[in-house]
């Protein structure tokens, strides 16, 4: 049985991460959307009690970064992001009161957009700093050589297998991973091992996910079942998936918060983020003791986002700076809580939510960004033709 194409509405992807906090548009997916792309709930960010305390000693901790010599006091440096892109509140206050330099931040949409907008204003652009290309969408943005190399000093403390570009054009700033979720309860047996079982009926019917074509989360699915039966392999995997039953939402909210046991739907098994059971618990509304919702850990595929200096920029020191703080402990101390994705550096201690709740990725899915680039178009299409018509 064909599942049904539902056109609710726009995703607005770039990530990586959960509804329950800010927009699913950081990490990039389909052609039309991004990553650090989270479709999730639409609304306004709220800050945990463990991102404000995190905030607070931030205000406390010794600065990162020294002002560059040739930066003007009063200085400006403009961040180009996508709509996710979530911080605390003051943190840019730190950089500013460290370097004398303030911060503009200009949100672009999602990461797909987000790439787009600064193709479209290479060499004249219309910021200094670029935050929430990722890995999908990385091949794109340096074939249009929008960045110019940097070399930060806090690089020494972000594992190699996070640089992926050897000239520095772009710096890894945090990762995430999109993996099968299910809800506990909703099972009668056990869930699935792996991603084989999901082509059985009983795990098939009901599964819900999204389209590549406009999805992050959906697109980083059809990566994951790509990286896992191969170029030749992944078609007669998803046409097994479409005869079981699978069900096709446009974005992630419409999956997690319709289709998913979550938000009241009859779906058991859901494409979503290692951390979405992090955001369960910080969110519940109820006191439980562990999270409703497990985590299928080899059906993973990383999404890593990058910051990068643009190329024409005026200010090339004071956007060096930026990326610098970006890889500080300040910065990276507060992303989990607020963008519920990892930070890039390595030798941080995490937040103990995600400690105890957060699904670890020893051996993620991952494919390189030149072969997404090359194959994008005519996988989605094959994707498309198989379960949707």
């Amino acid at each position: 049985m064909k599942p049904s194409r539902r056109a609710l509405f726009p995703t607005i992807a770039t990530a990586l991460t959960v509804a329950f906090v800010f927009l699913v548009a950081g990490c990039g997916g389909g052609d039309d959307e991004t990553s650090s792309e989270v479709d999730q709930a639409a609304g306004e960010t709220t800050e945990t009690p463990e991102a404000a305390e995190a905030a607070d000693e931030a205000e406390t901790t010794e600065p990162d970064v020294e002002t560059p010599e040739a930066i003007e006091p009063g200085a400006t440096v403009r961040l180009l992001t996508h709509d996710s892109f979530s911080v605390s509140d003051g943190l840019f206050d730190n950089f500013t009161l460290e370097t004398g330099i303030d911060v503009e931040v200009v949100n672009a949409g999602d990461a797909g957009e987000l790439v787009s907008r600064a193709i479209l204003t290479a060499g004249q652009p219309e910021a200094d700093v670029l935050f929430g290309v990722d890995n999908t969408f990385l091949q794109r943005a340096l074939d249009a050589d929008i960045f110019t190399a940097y070399e930060s000093a806090g690089l020494a403390d972000v594992p190699d297998d996070l640089e992926l570009d050897p000239e520095n054009r772009v710096t890894p700033i945090d990762y995430g991973d999109v993996c099968l979720n299910y809800w506990k309860d909703a099972l009668d047996g056990d869930p699935p091992a792996g991603m084989a079982d999901l082509t059985r009926p009983e795990f098939a019917s009901t599964f819900v996910t999204m389209d590549p074509e406009a999805s992050s989360p959906g697109f980083a699915f059809l990566l994951a079942t790509i990286a896992t039966y191969g170029p030749d392999g992944w078609q007669d995997y998803w046409r097994q998936l479409a005869d079981g039953g699978v069900t096709v939402t446009s974005g992630w909210t419409d999956a997690y918060y319709g289709e998913f046991v979550a938000g009241g739907g009859d779906k058991a098994i859901v494409t979503s983020y290692a951390t979405s059971p992090v955001a369960e618990m910080v969110f519940a509304t109820s006191d439980i003791e562990e999270p409703p919702t497990g985590v299928v850990a080899d059906s993973c595929f990383r999404q890593i986002e990058f910051a990068g200096v643009l190329a024409g920029t005026e200010n090339p020191e004071a956007a060096g700076a930026l990326i610098d703080f970006m890889l500080s402990e300040t910065f990276q101390a507060d992303i989990p809580l607020n963008m519920f994705v990892f930070p890039a550096n390595s030798t941080l201690e995490p937040p103990p939510s995600f400690v105890e709740w957060a699904t670890e990725v020893d051996d993620p899915l991952i494919l390189s960004p030149a072969e997404i680039e090359e194959n994008r178009s005519r996988w989605t299409e094959e994707w498309a033709e198989i379960v949707l018509r």
